[in-house]
């Protein structure tokens, strides 16, 4: 009798906890992974979730818990028990979707039930936010902040503080980017710091934690801006979506008593991309009008033959915030409510951008 007891046990055991293996969820990661923007990718944030995962796949891990491609790695089970994912690149964002969320609650693009979205790279602060709408649902965008890693571009100095121009690019490039993911893109964040998120202190701290995704900034100008280019072209051949974007933010370097406004580069013989700078150079001037009167503004658009243009593949706007050097253009950057307002009205001018693209598709 005992014995047949111990038989049962030991079954129902195998029962369970071949039931269990059966229920977790597995998945590859993508190039460039790391533990933690793969495990947001599955819906699965924070140092919990991230110490249940090395603790599952702790013979899988390269040095100092490196992700391998071609590996399939055990997920932690869900602790709401809603097994939702945040998007197919591990290295990008998309908005997270739960079931409930996944419907939207009118016929118009425009319209869609609230859903939360998480994405570290945002820091603390801001890396929880909520999608509010769906207007560029179907719409893809690649955002590169010019320089960083070894390279912190132009230098300005303010109040004996040095303003590194990768820093408030990559400041405002976040800003941009969660703008986008707010109203339903799907986001590739190409430069990332694992520690900088959105800071809204006037002086940024200047670091070389950048990289391209995961991977070190090569220091040689041609190998650092191919890179990006790569990485670009690689995932936007597998992206689905019909609209794909690409933009690179940069600020300039000009004498100190050169004041300029933003201005727009596009490929000289792409129709897209030059569509696209005019329609970011309209965005500016109607933004300009409507909140300084009476002020104008100055920024170009223009065709040049740049390497990050001919190189990605995707339609592309290389931007140029200002000039880091001059006094009034500095105000322009270091309040964090003039870096968000760039970000903001570069988010319009994409969505204007995008619904021109619609209407051509009717």
């Amino acid at each position: 009798m005992k014995l047949m007891w111990k038989i049962c046990l030991v079954f129902l055991g195998l029962l369970i906890g071949t039931a269990f293996m059966q229920a977790q969820d597995t998945a590859y990661p993508k190039n460039g992974d790391g533990i933690t923007v793969f495990l947001n990718r599955h819906n699965r944030p924070g140092e919990v979730y991230k110490k249940q995962f090395i603790e599952l796949n702790k013979n899988k891990l390269g040095k100092g818990n490196q992700l391998l491609l071609g590996v399939k790695y055990t997920l932690p089970p869900l602790q709401n028990k809603q097994n939702t994912a945040t998007g197919k690149s591990g290295t990008s964002a998309k908005p997270v979707q739960n079931k409930k969320s996944a419907t939207t609650t009118g016929t118009t693009a425009g319209t869609a039930q609230k859903r939360p979205g998480y994405e570290p790279l945002f820091g603390k602060e801001y890396a929880s936010y909520t999608v509010n709408s769906n207007e560029l649902k179907g719409a893809c965008f690649y955002l590169v902040s010019g320089h960083g890693g070894p390279d912190p571009g132009a230098i300005g100095k303010l109040n004996g503080h040095e303003l590194h121009e990768d820093e408030y690019a990559y400041d405002i490039v976040l800003r941009l980017a969660r703008n986008l993911m707010m109203r339903g893109a799907k986001v590739h964040i190409i430069i990332q710091d694992p520690k900088d998120g959105i800071r809204n202190s006037k002086y940024l701290n200047n670091s070389k934690n950048e990289t391209c995704m995961g991977s070190p900034i090569p220091l040689n100008q041609i190998e650092r801006l191919d890179q990006r280019c790569n990485k670009i072209n690689s995932m936007a051949r597998n992206d689905k979506e019909a609209y794909k974007r690409a933009i690179f933010v940069h600020i300039d370097s000009r004498s100190k008593k050169h004041q300029t406004d933003v201005y727009f580069y596009h490929h000289e013989t792409n129709p897209t991309s030059k569509q696209l700078a005019q329609t970011m150079k309209q965005t500016f001037t109607d933004k300009y009008r409507q909140h300084q009167p009476g002020r104008g503004f100055s920024g170009t658009v223009s065709g040049r033959n740049l390497h990050v243009l001919r190189k990605t593949t995707t339609p592309a706007v290389f931007v140029e915030l200002g000039n880091l050097q001059n006094s009034y253009d500095q105000q322009r950057f270091i309040l964090s409510n003039n870096r968000q307002a760039l970000a903001n009205w570069m988010c319009e001018g994409f969505v204007n951008d995008y619904k021109r693209f619609q209407k051509k598709k009717k």
